[in-house]
C-alpha cells in the first residue's frame, strides 16, 4: 500500500488542535505519515451570537467539510457532538476514537453551597440550550447567562463576569488539562449525542485515508454514538433542540437514556430502554418514536413554533 502523508484538517482552538494531535499520532502508530492544517471555522469567528442563533446545524464543521471536499485536506477531525445527523455528500465517517468522559461539569466562581439554598437565584453560564432546559428543570428560580467561546475564553469570562458558575464538557476540560479544582461533574444531567466522542471524516472515495482510519476506529463507541445520534435525527433535533441521549453498553447489553426538554425547562419526557447488544439495531429510531407517542411530540411542535 502507497503511504502518502496525510493532511489532518483542524480548528485553531486549544481543543480542536489536541483532538487533531491525537489522530496524528494513531495514523503514526500504524505507520501513517501525517501532517496538520488549520482551518476556521464560523463558530471560532463569531464569539458573540448564541449557538442558537447562527443555524447551528454544522456551524463548527462546514469549514473543515469544505477544504475536505475541495481537496484541500484528507480528513477531518471533529467534536462528534458538533456534526450533523446527516453528513454532507461526499463525506464518509472513517473512524470514532475511543470515547472519553460523557458528562456535563460544572465549574464554580467560589463555592457550591447555593446549590442548595432554594431562595438564592444563582447565575450560570451556558450557550448550550440542552444544558439550559435541564438546568431551569432542576433550578427554575436560576438565571442562564449567554456564554460563548472556546474552552479558555468561557474559562476567563466567569472569572471577568457576576456569575456563580459556568457548564462546560467534562471531556473538553480534562483533555486539555484545564479542569479548575473547583468543579464537579453534572451526574443528573444527560449528556448531548455522542458527547466526549471524536468523529474522523475522510472523502468517500479516499479509501485510502479510510483504510488508515480503520485500524483505530473504535466499534464500541462507533455503536453507542450511532444509537444516540439516531434517536436525535428521528426527532429531527439537532444543537438548537434540547434533546439528551446517552447509551452505554453494559454486560453485552445496550443501556440507553433519552429526554427532551422545552425551552424553558418547564416541560420534560424520557425514555429508557436495555436490550442485548446483538438488538442495538434500530434502538435509537425505535426511542425516539416512543418518546414522541408518550409526549414528546407536543415538546417538540412547541420547540418548533418557539424558533420558527
Amino acid at each position: 500500500m502507497i503511504k502518502r502523508n496525510i493532511r489532518i484538517g483542524t480548528r485553531e482552538s486549544q481543543l480542536a488542535v489536541w483532538q487533531a494531535m491525537q489522530v496524528k499520532s494513531l495514523l503514526s502508530q500504524y505507520g501513517f505519515p501525517a501532517e496538520l492544517v488549520y482551518i476556521k471555522s464560523e463558530g471560532d469567528i463569531d464569539l458573540k451570537t448564541p449557538l442558537y442563533e447562527m443555524g447551528v446545524q454544522g456551524i463548527f464543521t462546514r469549514s473543515l467539510d469544505a477544504a475536505l471536499l475541495s481537496n484541500k485536506i484528507d480528513l477531518a477531525v471533529h467534536s462528534m457532538k458538533d456534526v450533523p445527523t446527516q453528513l454532507p455528500q461526499g463525506i464518509l465517517q472513517s473512524a470514532v476514537l475511543p470515547r472519553g468522559p460523557v458528562h456535563d461539569l460544572l465549574v464554580f466562581k467560589n463555592g457550591n453551597d447555593f446549590l442548595n439554598d432554594n431562595s438564592y437565584v444563582a447565575d450560570i453560564a451556558t450557550s448550550s440550550l440542552r444544558r439550559k432546559a435541564q438546568w431551569l428543570n432542576k433550578y427554575p428560580h436560576h438565571q442562564i447567562h449567554n456564554l460563548r467561546g472556546n474552552v479558555n475564553t468561557r474559562l476567563r469570562k466567569l472569572t471577568e463576569e457576576n456569575w456563580d458558575a459556568a457548564i462546560f464538557a467534562q471531556a473538553g476540560l480534562e483533555r486539555i488539562e484545564l479542569r479548575p479544582e473547583k468543579s464537579e461533574v453534572i451526574e443528573w444531567m444527560l449528556p448531548a449525542p455522542a458527547q466526549g466522542a471524536i468523529m474522523v471524516v475522510c472523502r468517500n472515495d479516499d479509501s485510502l485515508t479510510f483504510d488508515a482510519c480503520q485500524h483505530f476506529n473504535d466499534e464500541s463507541a462507533a455503536l453507542c454514538t450511532k444509537i444516540e445520534r439516531d434517536f436525535l435525527r428521528a426527532l429531527l433535533g439537532g444543537c438548537s433542540t434540547p434533546i439528551s441521549a446517552l447509551a452505554v453498553i453494559k454486560d453485552d447489553k445496550i443501556h440507553f437514556k433519552g429526554n427532551i426538554l422545552s425551552l424553558d425547562g418547564s416541560k420534560k419526557k424520557s425514555v429508557e430502554k436495555t436490550i442485548p447488544i446483538q438488538d442495538a439495531t434500530g434502538l435509537g429510531k425505535a426511542a425516539a418514536e416512543e418518546l414522541l407517542t408518550n409526549g414528546g411530540k407536543e415538546i417538540m411542535e412547541e420547540i418548533r413554533h418557539a424558533v420558527s
